[in-house]
């Protein structure tokens, strides 16, 4: 199969042509006059830049940091489990991810199922886990950078519409991927097929082939939601049970049948009015979800209860514009939520009839569209959004008025920064979703309209 062209432009740059936690260029120590050069600055975002300041990435923030790109843009993406084990910390690294794309035309998009490997350390010198694999190999690899280079894997699934939104769950030796169409439609597919392919170049080619002839069905398709939709997960604790919410304000509930198909309960949740932009169910009690509105609201729900009956607790004006993204604590009653006004709420749970975050952070400058706790580090979270950044957070920081820190020229800037804000990563253009690695700790995965990033900072 010869792959639409909107999609057939796939590589993985190096890292120095990122452009991640940037600070002004100024190598040289003088200028072309003889000038003495300003000395290098911490590059804050919103900062502008002077005719002779340029942004490096500065690499040494890194463990690890390599981009992928897809040619057509991915709004959404899952990390696909895996059976390398847990918590990898060894180098090289490999991922796997399912990806859906947002072409120009309708009837080119696809899910994208990506095989991430050789993902080496950044810094030259760093791999003290690979150089004793790489000596055998040196004397007959005279470039060890080609030894080194990160590779990518693809198989495709055609998909009709764009991908709004798309997330993965391993059920049993499978692997499905549900994905929110922009026709109005969730597909459920098995990935079983395609993850087969990226490991072995034969049975890629094959698969194309097939592919070519016979499109991949999705195994399930329910069409009952009235509008299209962006929110969608799947329930952590309860297999196979997913949850679904569309831009009407309708949220409905999959349950799985013996049959390997799906009942979708034809009632939809009543509570919101208007578009729900996020779902996430709870990590350690079945029957709980949450969610978020256009309407400006988080509900908690109890789907055990008659869906006109299911909305246990309502944060009203819980942000002063729509609510695009939720994330749930995976060990503490937190969720953290971010909006179109830039705020990040962070929610104690156990507060949440006083209406009131236990956490305000203001620091992104337009939407935020995706934020993440870290699955191993209760108290770190991610953020990210329109205004090209990612932010790290750890809310265990305190401010410290004695901690020493190297002087900076902007050091006055640097201070007004909150003290639990770790680090900004940049490079990335309308930055949609992020994940971090479930089995790679703190790896965190993202994609933009420029493509995706796959990192990991030194601060977590």
């Amino acid at each position: 199969m010869d792959p639409p062209k909107d999609v057939i432009d796939m590589e993985v740059v190096e890292p120095e042509d990122a452009e991640s936690d940037m600070e002004p260029d100024s190598d040289n120590d003088e200028n072309e006059d003889g000038t003495p050069k300003a000395p290098k600055q911490v590059y804050l975002p919103g900062k502008t830049l002077a005719e002779d300041e340029e942004l490096v990435c500065d690499e040494s923030a890194y463990v690890m940091l390599h981009q992928a790109s897809t040619g057509a843009p991915c709004l959404s993406f899952d990390i696909v489990p895996d059976e390398l084990g847990a918590s990898r910390e060894s180098f090289p690294m490999t991922a796997y991810i399912v990806a859906g794309t947002q072409a120009a035309r309708t009837h080119v998009n696809n899910l994208i199922v990506m095989k991430m490997s050789n993902l080496h350390k950044t810094q030259e010198g760093d791999d003290d886990d690979d150089d004793e694999e790489l000596e055998d190999d040196q004397d007959d690899v005279a470039d060890k950078s080609e030894l080194k280079k990160p590779q990518m894997t693809c198989a495709l699934i055609k998909h009709q519409g764009c991908v709004n939104r798309v997330r993965a769950r391993r059920m049993g030796n499978n692997v499905f991927a549900a994905s929110w169409s922009e026709l109005g439609r969730v597909n459920i597919w098995s990935l079983s097929q395609q993850l087969q392919a990226v490991e072995d170049a034969q049975l890629l080619k094959q698969y194309e082939q097939q592919s070519a002839n016979n499109e991949t069905k999705p195994v399930y398709t329910f069409s009952g939601h009235q509008q299209e939709g962006f929110a969608i997960d799947w329930s952590p604790s309860a297999e196979g049970v997913l949850a679904t919410g569309d831009c009407r304000r309708d949220i409905h509930i999959w349950s799985p049948l013996e049959d390997g198909t799906w009942k979708v309960d034809q009632r939809p949740l009543v509570g919101h009015t208007a578009s729900v932009e996020d779902l996430q169910w709870s990590p350690n009690e079945r029957s709980v979800l949450a969610s978020c509105s256009v309407d400006k609201t988080i509900r908690i729900w109890d789907c055990r209860a008659a869906p006109q009956k299911a909305c246990m607790l309502t944060c009203e004006k819980a942000h002063e514009s729509d609510i695009n993204v939720i994330s749930w604590n995976h060990t503490e009653p937190f969720i953290a939520s971010g909006g179109d006004d830039g705020f990040l709420h962070i929610w104690d749970l156990r507060q949440f009839k006083s209406q009131k975050p236990i956490a305000t952070f203001k620091h992104h400058t337009d939407h935020i569209t995706t934020v993440e706790w870290n699955p191993s580090e209760a108290t770190v979270l991610a953020s990210g959004g329109d205004d090209d950044q990612i932010a790290l957070w750890d809310l265990a920081v305190e401010t410290d008025a004695d901690q020493a820190s190297a002087p900076a020229e902007n050091q006055e800037e640097i201070n007004k920064l909150p003290p639990q804000l770790l680090f900004i990563h940049q490079g990335q253009k309308e930055i949609k979703e992020l994940h971090w690695h479930p089995q790679l700790p703190g790896v965190l995965l993202s994609t933009a309209h420029s493509g995706f990033n796959i990192f990991r900072t030194i601060s977590v």
